[in-house]
């Protein structure tokens, strides 16, 4: 399904620990980046009838039924780096990506 890497679970758990109880991490794509689709996030508190609860350690990530197909399969990790803090995610569905990693064209287009 998506695979959630212990970095990027510890920094969901900091990012979740000043947000309201029962608070999740939704993760979804959407069609405004300049690669062609760009990835999103956002603390949501109400898990939608068509989302997925991707398990990540103490909590679970949610995906809503559209963006899981463009997701199936890729590594999320966290990064901290001269260029700074970033969610990067190794998805296996990009045919290519912009230089940032923030979108990327999906290999049915």
């Amino acid at each position: 399904m998506l695979m959630i890497t212990k970095e990027a679970q510890d920094k969901i758990i900091k990012v979740l620990s000043t947000e309201s109880p029962g608070s999740r991490l939704r993760m979804f794509v959407s069609g405004k980046g300049c690669a062609g689709l760009s990835y999103g996030f956002a603390v949501d508190d109400e898990v939608a009838e068509d989302d997925i609860q991707v398990p990540a350690g103490e909590t679970t990530v949610l995906v809503d039924a559209i963006s899981l197909p463009y997701l199936q399969g890729s590594i999320v990790d966290f990064k901290e780096d001269l260029t700074g803090s970033r969610f990067v995610i190794d998805n296996p569905n990009a045919k290519s990506s912009c230089g940032c990693g923030d979108s990327f064209q999906p290999k049915d287009q």
